[in-house]
């Protein structure tokens, strides 16, 4: 009794925030279903959360970016193994968006409703400048006319290249540089600690904005949500059952499938049980180590899986795309999903809850959507949070079969097996 109790209480510690924030969307559906117009005056408190990520997501991406860039090591060893990987996750990355393109690009995942109802709640406009030529939307894209501009939540993919550009100006200053990157790095655990304190108030302020979306456009997006959520769990039970199969068939052929399946299983309980990739780092390299995948094979892929390679959040982002697609009946080309879903992938955190902010502000700036749209991203990241780490996971564990035939060869684990 005491070691359930004990295992009831890491799993509620992992997945506490996501329980909160899943009970307050509900308790935010049931208010807008039962109070109806009146629970639109609910709206300014989530206003209230959307404005706190607001102030927030820029420095957030500034300094996020850039100290990523100044911790950069320059490995000199595994050169080979490095670059297979990337060359590895790269294509299996690519599969994973054309499974989620295939899962959602004819499949109306909500009802738009009154699009013109929609626009005016976010407050916007027209959703994209179609007047603007292709260079020039690109150039109004990554770049702002002066400094200023790089402090305005409107203009995000230049911040993340002006971020790059620092990061990388800091490192060449070597040790003058030494004093901006102990500051950056302060700075940047501050914010990170900012987040958290927002994140405090998001239940109340997703469950009254959900309260308020419920109220003006009826149990319709509520639906959409859920429905979002279960085509999405059988997309990710493809890719665990049959894709990653495929995989270790490809990799190890019939022996490696066994033994991938035989291993698989510890590094899922643990995302399930956790809810964040980064947790399931020891687990994962351990359990491709048991598979027959070499000691310096599984310490870094799976590692570098960790911060690149997140399928279940690349088809996460399709899902995301698609869903605003529907809410404001546009219609984006299979290419543009291809492009967005796969870089704002790169942006996200491999933590649990809120990691996903960078990403979904990447989504809506380069998709076109209202800003203000990022509380529905954020609902969508929630409900499928669990789902998506598992695949996070355990796409690194399938994959490693790939890059151990890359690296040594069709007869990797026979080999592997004489060594042992």
């Amino acid at each position: 009794m005491r070691g359930r109790a004990k295992e009831m209480k890491k799993i509620w510690k992992s997945y506490k925030s996501t329980i909160i924030l899943l009970g307050a969307i509900i308790l935010g559906a049931v208010v807008g279903l039962t109070f109806k117009e009146t629970a639109v005056e609910l709206k300014p408190f989530g206003d209230i959360f959307i404005n706190l990520m607001f102030v927030v997501i820029v420095p957030l991406i500034f300094l996020t970016i850039t100290s990523a860039i100044i911790k950069m090591d320059n490995p000199k060893r595994l050169g080979k193994i490095i670059g297979r990987t990337m060359i590895v996750f790269a294509i299996t990355s690519v599969i994973a968006v054309l499974i989620g393109i295939g899962t959602t690009y004819n499949n109306q995942l909500v009802e738009s409703g009154d699009t013109a109802s929609i626009k005016e709640m976010f407050d916007e406009g027209s959703i994209i400048d179609t007047e603007l030529s292709i260079l020039e939307r690109t150039v109004s894209l990554i770049t702002v006319k002066d400094f200023t501009g790089l402090l305005s939540k409107d203009n995000i993919i230049a911040v993340l290249i002006f971020s790059i550009m620092f990061g990388l100006a800091v490192r060449m200053s070597k040790e003058k540089g030494e004093k901006i990157k102990e500051l950056i790095l302060s700075l940047n655990e501050i914010v990170l600690n900012l987040v958290n304190i927002i994140m405090y108030y998001a239940p109340i302020g997703l469950g009254c904005y959900f309260a308020a979306l419920i109220a003006t456009y009826g149990d319709s997006i509520a639906i959409g949500f859920l429905r979002t959520f279960i085509t999405y769990t059988v997309a990710c039970i493809f890719m665990y059952v049959v894709v990653y199969s495929i995989y270790a068939l490809i990799g190890g052929g019939k022996k490696g499938l066994v033994a991938y399946w035989k291993n698989v299983f510890a590094p899922t309980a643990t995302a399930l049980a956790t809810c964040s990739s980064a947790a399931c780092i020891p687990v994962n390299a351990d359990a491709i180590k048991k598979i027959g995948v070499s000691n310096d094979i599984a310490e870094t892929a799976v590692p570098l899986g960790t911060s690149f390679h997140k399928e279940g959040s690349v088809i996460g982002s399709v899902f995301k795309i698609m869903f605003l697609a529907c809410l404001f009946e546009t219609s984006p080309s299979i290419a543009t999903v291809i492009g967005v879903s796969l870089i704002a992938t790169l942006l996200v955190s491999a933590v649990p809850v809120g990691g996903g902010t960078i990403s979904e502000m990447m989504i809506l700036s380069m998709m076109g959507f209202p800003a203000a749209a990022l509380p529905i991203l954020t609902i969508i990241a929630t409900v499928i949070d669990a789902p998506a780490t598992v695949i996070n996971v355990t796409g690194d564990t399938a994959t490693s079969l790939l890059i151990a035939r890359s690296v040594d060869g069709k007869n990797w684990l026979k080999n592997s097996k004489k060594k042992k």
